[in-house]
């Protein structure tokens, strides 16, 4: 392992590669730091950072898996979210607008034209979450009073945080051209890496010795032993989740030319069992975030029970939460892979290249077939979404360890930096191989 990281550096191009890109993050990192002019960071911190209440949960979700912070108004607040939701809503759009469709087949030039639009959206999107976030300190009092009512205040505020999201969108976009690896996602896995060592830090801080110790925050040595095994166990398993296929054979029709006989070779189709990766975690953890909200607003305002009561059970580590959660995983998991997953043009691309799996007729049979053993899959891909997503919660709720420790036992953020790790891995050692030097994994030629 040690000689495969020497490696990577006797490699000019390799190295200039990994240079680059650590350059790059070193400069997100910074400037992760910088504040947004005219707010109180010190009282934000304390009202936001101690994760009490929805606000409070709502702001170290968010940290969890989008680059940003908003326990400190800075100027990468809003992260790289606005982005990658632009970014899925026009895969969304290329699927049911035949016009984005028709340019998505037109090669480079069309995938070009859809990211344009994509830039576009994300300026869009930034200004309409800056515009939130501004009011909502505002009217918390956490803006400093000669500025809440200055207009060059809101629009340079605005200017600030949306120009900090298209910064971040162009380090990335520097990092696929010029670094090595996916750079958005890179710069999602350093904003989750980098709450690591705050993590261990609270764990070091609440070690007793004291067996059993019930108090919130408290770490006893069994506490502590279950953290590793079961950070060991999960980072495993998501390993073992995330590179899982479904190998469907495939044959390759003969033909004769003269005397040769061309074809007859057997190949295999990979189907991922986790076909939708991270994204239904995402969607269903973004929606139940406002139920809780906004039942706690209402029993506020009208005093009555029943919104209390329904406020307690969609709380995270509420039984109607759980079960709400686990719900909306496996919905939008068939939904991301009934949008993602084309087993009509699947078929037809088979057979227009004289393929077929066999014992499956080509055309609408072998359609139905993908689309059968997809279907299938996706609800072992969901249960361990639902799994690994479940997990942090579960810890955080029945161990009285705080969310921001447990999160690394799993959901989105663990499943991210998995993904992004192994990609940046295989993209390593597929240069080293090339240049044959040895891998990760042992291979060289």
């Amino acid at each position: 392992m040690f000689r495969t990281f020497i490696n990577i550096f006797k490699i000019p191009e390799l190295r200039s590669k990994v240079l680059f890109t650590v350059g790059l993050l070193a400069i997100y990192r910074i400037g992760f730091y910088v504040p947004v002019p005219g707010v109180n960071q010190e009282k934000m911190a304390s009202q936001l950072g101690s994760g009490g209440g929805g606000l409070g949960q709502l702001a170290e979700y968010f940290q969890i898996f989008t680059g940003g912070n908003l326990q400190q108004s800075t100027i990468f607040g809003l992260g790289i979210m606005p982005y990658i939701s632009a970014s899925i809503i026009f895969q969304l759009l290329v699927t049911v607008v035949p016009a984005l469709e028709k340019l998505s087949k037109e090669g480079e030039t069309g995938r070009r034209k859809i990211t344009e639009y994509t830039r576009y959206a994300t300026v869009g999107l930034c200004f309409i979450q800056a515009i939130v976030w501004m009011r909502f300190l505002s009217s918390q009092g956490l803006v400093y009073p000669d500025f809440r009512g200055s207009m060059m205040y809101w629009f340079m505020s605005l200017l600030t945080l949306t120009s900090g999201t298209v910064f971040l969108m162009w380090l990335g976009e520097q990092i696929d051209e010029y670094g090595i690896g996916n750079g958005i996602s890179l710069i999602i896995m350093a904003g989750i890496v980098s709450q690591m060592p705050m993590a261990i830090m609270t764990v070091v801080r609440g070690a007793t010795l004291k067996v059993g110790a019930a108090t919130s925050g408290s770490m006893d040595p069994s506490k502590i032993l279950f953290l590793v095994i079961a950070f060991v166990a999960v980072v495993a398993g998501s390993i073992l989740i995330t590179q899982a296929q479904r190998r469907i054979p495939i044959q390759q029709a003969k033909q004769t030319r003269g005397r040769r006989v061309y074809g007859g070779q057997r190949h295999y189709l990979p189907l991922k069992v986790n076909h939708g990766g991270v994204m239904p975690i995402i969607f269903a953890s973004s929606l139940l975030i406002f139920p809780g909200l906004i039942f706690d607003w209402l029993y506020g305002a009208t005093q009555w029970n029943i919104w209390n009561f329904l406020g307690q059970a969609m709380a995270p580590g509420g039984y109607l939460y759980i079960v709400v959660y686990v719900v909306m995983v496996y919905f939008f998991a068939y939904f991301w892979t009934t949008v993602q997953f084309q087993p009509k043009e699947m078929a037809n691309n088979l057979r227009d290249y004289g393929s077929f799996i066999p014992g499956v007729r080509p055309g609408k049979r072998t359609a139905d077939y993908l689309e059968q053993v997809m279907g299938r899959i996706t609800y072992v891909g969901a249960a361990f979404l639902t799994v690994i997503a479940l997990i942090p919660t579960l810890v955080a709720a029945w161990l009285h360890i705080p969310f921001g420790v447990s999160a690394f036992l799993g959901g989105t953020g663990l499943l991210i930096v998995v993904s992004v790790a192994l990609d940046l891995i295989q993209r390593i050692e597929a240069n080293l191989i090339m240049r044959n030097y040895q891998g990760f994994t042992g291979a060289s030629e």
